[in-house]
């Protein structure tokens, strides 16, 4: 640690100026007008790989933006590690609400201000650093590859066909992955799990235009009120979702780790204060935490009907909208759980109404074993850095992306984030705090040490 921590304190300006070039590359995947940048980033990417010790580094096309890989083979018989990352960034908008240039990184109150500085360059950045290192000084003792893509922000649309083009060239025992957050500063922790989701359209048509709430109300069924009945009727009064085989395939966790899990600060009165309700509320026998990480959920997104305008029109309508979405716990296959929700309830809807139910989208969840072997080496370098143990925990959240790694490549992602909820990533005003940034340097190379160890 004192030889990594001297290395870090020599190169520590060049660090942060070579990260600064890269945040100073307006790399906005969604805004089509930044295509151009996308390959300047993915060309700076390529250079910083090679600087830093790779053999080769290429940028490579998709159907959609480029993707930037690098390796570093020592010897094939030693365990490899595919480190994942993403050089785009969200939209700057209301760029009004910045205290400073987006793209032009400032460096105040010990914290990185830029778009990206977070989310992800400032986190991918580590792992090019910690490579770095490693190479330089002879302490890398495993092989390295890189893959950093340029549309995660939208999606990551073009990586599974990449992943399947290029599965030789990204086989690996463990992808590396550093796009989530710690709890607090000193309270690190482990993203074990995201959720899956899907998504669905409801429309429901009742008569065929719509009625004189007065000549025909009692009379004719209003499909806002149906529609309303039927949603309600989706969960009980314990919370639980009544769709039939709805539980089936959820994964449970075990005591252990909900053991583990709790040992997470969390301010019940606080939490509830910020939100500006009276109590919480959800699936009875879990926890506000656990019920955002390792339970399902039924939310209606959005629902419209009738009339919205000003004032008042007495209208029975014809038609009632709603949007619909699940997030999804390991196991649960969405496009299961799609079939199981429309047939459900196309069945429970009543002779007077028509249903159409369209499913929009969906995506798969994803966790990883806390006895794992590169879990455990995550756990050790986080514990040398930071002083204690990390927490694991199951993000509310989905990154759809790792469950897509581990079904195409068959590889297990660790997400070693570092980053925190204050960061205020995809919002004006985004930074990253330098103590983080070199803490994700100095831990980095010990997963290698530990991993190397425990799988060699």
């Amino acid at each position: 640690m004192e030889k990594l921590n001297q290395y870090i304190e020599e190169n520590k300006e060049r660090f942060l100026n070579e990260l600064f070039e890269l945040i100073r590359i307006p790399s906005i995947s969604s805004e089509v007008e930044h295509k151009p940048d996308m390959y300047r980033c993915a060309e700076k990417w390529k250079s910083l790989l090679l600087a830093a010790g790779a053999d080769k580094a290429e940028v490579y096309e998709t159907e959609g933006n480029p993707v930037t890989y690098g390796e570093k083979i020592i010897d094939p018989s030693l365990p490899t590690v595919l480190v994942y990352g993403h050089m785009d960034v969200m939209p700057v908008d209301p760029v009004e609400l910045w205290h400073t240039q987006p793209f032009e990184p400032v460096i105040k109150d010990g914290k990185i201000w830029a778009r990206g500085a977070d989310d992800d360059k400032g986190q991918s950045f580590m792992h090019a650093k910690a490579f770095e290192y490693m190479v330089k000084t002879g302490n890398l003792k495993c092989n390295v590859k890189f893959m950093l893509e340029g549309e995660e922000e939208i999606g990551s649309p073009s990586l599974p066909k990449f992943c399947r083009d290029h599965k030789e060239m990204l086989k690996a025992d463990v992808i590396l992955v550093s796009d989530t957050s710690m709890i607090a500063p000193d309270v690190p922790s482990i993203t074990t799990g995201l959720r899956g989701l899907a998504y669905w359209e409801v429309e429901m048509v009742g008569p065929n235009a719509d009625l004189h709430s007065g000549i025909f109300g009692g009379a004719v069924a209003n499909p806002i009120n149906v529609l309303c009945k039927m949603i309600g009727d989706m969960i009980d009064d314990k919370g639980h979702i009544t769709i039939p085989g709805f539980y089936d395939d959820v994964l449970e966790v075990s005591a252990d780790e909900r053991a583990k899990m709790a040992k997470a600060p969390f301010n019940l009165e606080a939490y509830q204060k910020s939100l500006g309700i009276k109590a919480v509320h959800g699936e009875e026998g879990f926890s506000t935490n656990e019920r955002t990480g390792i339970r399902p959920t039924f939310d209606v997104c959005g629902i419209w009907g009738g009339y919205t305008g000003e004032g008042a029109k007495t209208v029975l309508p014809s038609v009632a909208h709603a949007k619909i979405s699940c997030r999804l716990v390991p196991n649960q296959k969405h496009d299961k759980i799609a079939k199981l929700f429309q047939e459900y309830f196309e069945s429970i809807a009543p002779e007077y109404v028509k249903v159409k139910v369209s499913y929009l989208h969906g995506g798969p969840s994803y966790v990883c074993p806390i006895d794992l072997p590169a879990y455990k080496a995550a756990e050790k370098a986080y514990e040398e850095v930071y002083g204690k143990q990390p927490i694991p925990v199951r993000s509310g959240g989905s990154i759809p992306i790792i469950a897509t790694f581990e079904e195409v490549l068959g590889i297990k992602s660790i997400l070693m984030g570092f980053g925190l909820g204050a960061d205020a990533i995809h919002s004006p005003n985004e930074n990253y705090p330098l103590e983080q940034f070199f803490n994700g340097i100095r831990t980095i190379p010990l997963f290698y040490k530990h991993f190397v160890e425990d799988v060699h």
